[in-house]
């Protein structure tokens, strides 16, 4: 079996840094970027099956990029993951097409579980913590 790739993306590049290792280290396919615009022009380069959104993002926010992949690669699984949530956030973005929403600071398990379970079940709104 094909190991998953996931594209993190978050404006934080130590975070990113740090998440793409864990996940590499736990066998799946990790890529970061730095800003929705980087994110897309990864997602047109490469294929993903799962992308790791921040909400809150300088330039392209996390939603207006989700957006965007769902438009673009409708077949992606989105994962949401904000410091600083709402409830709008939350409903606006599973309305976009997320699958699950998390709030920082995130347990890499618990990020692994919504990885596989996107990929396995897709798009089916949930929200973790």
């Amino acid at each position: 079996m094909d190991r998953l790739r996931v594209l993190f993306v978050d404006d934080e590049q130590e975070l990113v840094s740090a998440v793409v290792e864990r996940l590499e280290i736990r066998d799946i396919d990790a890529c970061g970027a730095a800003s929705g615009v980087e994110a897309l022009q990864k997602l047109n380069q490469q294929s993903y099956d799962v992308a790791i959104l921040d909400v809150r993002m300088p330039g392209l926010s996390g939603l207006e990029t989700l957006r965007r992949v769902k438009y673009e690669h409708p077949e992606i699984a989105v994962i949401l993951l904000s410091g600083h949530g709402s409830t709008e956030d939350v409903d606006r973005g599973l309305q976009l097409g997320a699958c699950a929403y998390l709030q920082k600071p995130v347990n890499i398990d618990h990020l692994v579980d919504l990885i596989r379970k996107a990929t396995q079940e897709g798009s089916t709104g949930s929200r973790g913590e």
